[in-house]
């Protein structure tokens, strides 16, 4: 399997529209977040090297730092959800009439729920970084900061829908309700933290 993460942007979009099933909609949620990040990241760090914020540059290159961090663990995911698909898309050709055809199943399911999960805490926290960096950051730098939110809140939706495909197939047990109910708390917490951070935006530039 090709490492997705040494490809250009271009050829990680003729990927994503040609016919493999890897990368998909959760390869996408992946760069949506990583994206997120990357624009919180240019934000707070342009912001700490001017001299009129001196005062809230150990927080500025904080925050930068652990945008960083989501950007590279992001970018990460997106090898990582390929990787997991696969026993995945095996499974899906087991014969029926195998009596271990569920389990496998079953545990190939609950593998490919891992990396979009991470994916979503991922974007949650991006979204949590991009609150700070909205009051932070330079006025300059603000319309950044609110397509880093935009982008934050797709990644949130995104990688949540890619784990509710998986576990809608799976049997109502401790595992798979584990899996779902932290994507409905997370997604309902952070959809509109992350929609606040974008329509603040929005708005301070329509009143420019």
């Amino acid at each position: 399997m090709e490492d997705l993460t040494c490809i250009g942007i271009g050829d990680f979009t003729s990927a994503l529209a040609s016919v493999s099933p890897t990368p998909g909609g959760g390869g996408a949620a992946a760069l949506c977040g990583a994206l997120a990040s990357s624009l919180c990241a240019m934000a707070v760090s342009l912001t700490a090297g001017r001299k009129k914020y001196a005062d809230r540059t150990a927080l500025l290159l904080e925050t930068a730092a652990r945008a960083e961090e989501l950007r590279q663990r992001l970018v990460l995911l997106v090898q990582e959800d390929a990787v997991n698909f696969a026993p995945l898309a095996a499974a899906y050709s087991l014969p029926r009439s195998d009596p271990d055809t569920p389990s496998l199943l079953r545990a190939a399911t609950l593998g490919a729920c891992e990396a979009p999960l991470e994916m979503l805490r991922c974007a949650c926290a991006v979204t949590e970084l991009l609150e700070q960096a909205r009051t932070l950051s330079s006025p300059l730098l603000i319309s950044d900061v609110g397509c880093g939110a935009a982008l934050a809140r797709a990644a949130i939706e995104c990688a949540a829908m890619n784990v509710l495909v998986n576990t809608r197939t799976l049997p109502e047990d401790a595992e798979s309700c584990h899996f779902r109910d932290e994507v409905l708390r997370l997604r309902a917490e952070y959809l509109p933290r992350a929609e606040a951070v974008s329509a603040a935006v929005a708005a301070c530039l329509n009143e420019i």
